[in-house]
């Protein structure tokens, strides 16, 4: 068992997550830190770095806390916004670390992953280049199944509801995942020949494109499809480190 403190839960994490070797608009790690130097006792989790989440965070005595959607990018669009949320984490004494790529595309974490899992998808293999980097995964069924059997999963294990889009074949064999916002990468599930595409979220442009190309739609909301991955940390953090670990929902109807 390591030993409880914030920086040694960041460089696991930095490990764990190869943060330093992939490259992103958010700055990746502790963005945050407290005046904690000792052993810390609660480390929580959670998609999204704003002022709503670090207040349920304060009421369940987080110490540190590992969010997807950080405060800090690059470029910073509101400066304001940031300084903001960093006065309030100081304010609490409260840390915050973040992961947001690093747990898009993780190999056991990462939220394409754990989607895979949920739908039973089987030999996943990259797929989604964003950035010049595969974020994405794709598979196939065991069986022949239908939009509205892998919606009603997503739904009932999400917490979600999701909008289906049948542009194509009512048989699914195949289907590529990319969480949040992943529908700027529909030409390439497209290209691959794939039957659907689950995102979080979409715009107008995707689908209109999706009608077009006659591809099979699945959006179930960028917050659900984030969930995941910050949710399998949970265990590692809580093996690794003995500390009490917690999910601070902080639900968005997007």
């Amino acid at each position: 068992m390591q030993r409880a403190t914030i920086a040694a839960i960041a460089r696991f994490l930095n490990k764990t997550l190869r943060v330093r070797s992939i490259k992103d608009a958010s700055k990746n790690g502790l963005q945050v830190r407290s005046r904690r130097t000792g052993v810390i006792r609660k480390v929580g989790f959670a998609v999204d770095g704003c002022l709503s989440t670090f207040e349920k965070a304060k009421k369940r005595g987080v110490e540190l806390l590992v969010v997807h959607h950080g405060i800090s990018w690059r470029p910073q669009k509101d400066r304001d916004l940031e300084q903001a949320r960093a006065a309030y984490l100081r304010k609490n004494n409260m840390a915050l670390y973040a992961a947001h790529l690093p747990l898009d595309l993780h190999e056991e974490c990462g939220n394409n992953m754990q989607l895979c899992r949920l739908l039973g998808v089987q030999d996943p293999v990259k797929f989604g280049k964003y950035h010049g980097i595969r974020i994405g995964y794709a598979g196939t069924f065991r069986k022949a199944t239908g939009l509205d059997d892998l919606a009603s999963a997503l739904n009932r294990d999400l917490d979600t509801q999701c909008r289906i889009f049948p542009f194509g074949k009512k048989r699914l064999r195949s289907i590529g995942i990319i969480s949040g916002g992943g529908g700027s990468l529909l030409k390439e599930a497209c290209n691959a020949g794939l039957d659907c595409f689950l995102v979080g979220e979409i715009d107008l442009a995707v689908y209109n494109a999706a009608r077009e190309y006659g591809m099979n739609l699945i959006v179930a909301g960028h917050y659900a499809t984030e969930t995941v991955g910050v949710k399998a940390l949970l265990p590692l953090v809580r093996e690794t480190f003995g500390v009490d670990i917690v999910f601070v929902e902080d639900k968005k109807e997007m």
